[in-house]
């Protein structure tokens, strides 16, 4: 891959890695409801599911899921649903140990099915693939996927774990009096608000 492609690729990825979207802001209430361990699970499912979607892509299943409105929509439901019942649960816990009670967590398998069921991820995944995967000769596929992967799979896991770590900072302060029931309804807001977009923009 040329090194102009590269550098591009970089800049794409940074954008869309660290903007907020619902893996980050899970990242960090996460984190602050069930401390920096349970949240790191999350931050390594992420590459894991954006990768297994980016080769999906590239092997043609993201073709698919664009010509074909009704996996679109059932897609797009199921993450829709998802994001709703995860904006519930944190709006409902005002301490750590609601949290608990609620069982607020998103375990390994869960964030990786996660990845799957984003329509927009799905759609950035397919940008990837086209700008830096698919042009060119055909027999370096596979040496520009190798290229791609491991950096989509760094960028994932970087953005998340940084958002964790600020949530895993802020655990102690966000414990006293309300703070945690505001930042958590406010972190549900957010999630809504996410959902919103993506049914817009579906």
């Amino acid at each position: 891959m040329p090194w102009t492609d590269f550098i591009a690729l970089l800049g794409v990825v940074t954008a869309m890695a660290f903007t907020p979207g619902p893996n980050t802001l899970l990242s960090a209430a996460l984190a602050v409801n069930r401390g920096l361990p349970a949240a790191l699970r999350f931050c390594l499912a992420v590459p894991v599911g954006w990768c297994g979607m980016l080769l999906a892509c590239a092997l043609g299943l993201g073709a698919l899921i664009q010509a074909w409105p009704a996996l679109r929509g059932a897609i797009t439901v199921a993450g829709l649903g998802y994001l709703l019942w995860l904006a519930w649960k944190l709006w409902r816990s005002g301490s750590l140990g609601e949290a608990d009670a609620a069982r607020l967590q998103v375990g390994f398998w869960q964030g990786v099915a996660l990845q799957f069921v984003n329509i927009k991820a799905w759609m950035a995944a397919l940008m990837v693939v086209a700008g830096w995967v698919a042009p060119g000769a055909a027999e370096a596929f596979w040496a520009r996927l190798a290229v791609v992967l491991p950096v989509m799979a760094a960028y994932a896991f970087a953005s998340n774990a940084s958002y964790a770590l600020l949530g895993g900072l802020l655990r102690g302060w966000l414990a006293q009096g309300a703070r945690l029931l505001w930042f958590n309804r406010t972190m549900a807001l957010l999630l809504l608000a996410t959902a919103v977009w993506m049914a817009r923009s579906a």
